[in-house]
């Protein structure tokens, strides 16, 4: 009896080299299910660098994923800030896309700059918020901020920076007025704001800007004037195209 199981076991015995090859197999196998795993976390599939989202500016999309950020982040701060406007959007490839904007929002009246991530993948009607942090207070040009004198009196246009949520209001006015005057079915966007100056008094100020305006293919670069009146109003001076 002990001789006939000792003949069945070795006649279902497995070759070690076969049993080898099977071990290593599993393996493989468990290694590639691991990675698949990871492929749906952003720090894992990220597949290009961070780039400017395109016509970002006059985007409902990009406007409504920064209106689901600070939804989202009232809800777990159980906070009350209210959504302003994108000042910033870029974008980054990952599974899906991850989306990162500087966000104006109204904190208790006072206008404050936040950063948020908001991964996307279209595909399963997937949307999270992965990061909202304070990024600083809305900065606002005054006379002593572009070294005018206390008196009123101007000292010329100063180089201000081109991303300040008031040069972006400017120009967005700037470019808005162009569509309104312009007789093309294609809508001008703003793409870029290249350079921007200022010149501020007690009560008002003027902005000077070089636009890269996009309208459908074609691209185009504007020279352009825009006051701001004591209320906040924008009215355009001028507006030309900068052929150089």
């Amino acid at each position: 009896m002990r001789a006939l199981n000792s003949s069945l076991l070795s006649s279902f015995s497995i070759p070690s080299s076969s049993f080898l090859s099977v071990f290593f197999f599993l393996l493989l196998v468990r290694s590639s299910l691991a990675d698949c795993s990871d492929f749906d976390r952003p720090e894992m599939a990220t597949l290009g660098g961070i780039h400017d989202s395109p016509g970002a500016q006059n985007s409902a999309d990009i406007d409504g994923l920064a209106r689901f950020a600070v939804d989202e982040h009232n809800k777990k701060e159980n906070a009350l800030l209210e959504f302003a406007r994108v000042v910033k959007a870029q974008e980054q490839v990952v599974a899906g896309t991850l989306h990162h904007l500087t966000i104006e929002a109204v904190d208790a009246g006072k206008k404050k700059l936040y950063e948020a991530k908001i991964w996307v993948k279209p595909w399963l009607n997937f949307k999270e918020l992965q990061e909202f942090k304070h990024a600083g207070d809305v900065p606002a040009f005054t006379s002593s901020d572009l070294g005018a004198k206390g008196d009123g009196h101007k000292t010329g246009w100063q180089t201000v920076p081109a991303h300040d949520p008031q040069v972006q209001d400017a120009a967005n006015h700037a470019v808005k007025t162009l569509q309104q005057r312009s007789n093309s079915l294609l809508p001008y966007e703003l793409h870029e704001v290249v350079d921007a100056k200022a010149e501020v008094n007690d009560d008002s100020a003027k902005f000077n800007l070089l636009l890269k305006v996009k309208r459908g293919g074609k691209e185009e670069k504007f020279k352009a004037e825009v006051h701001q009146n004591h209320q906040g109003g924008y009215h355009l001076n001028q507006m030309e195209q900068d052929h150089s």
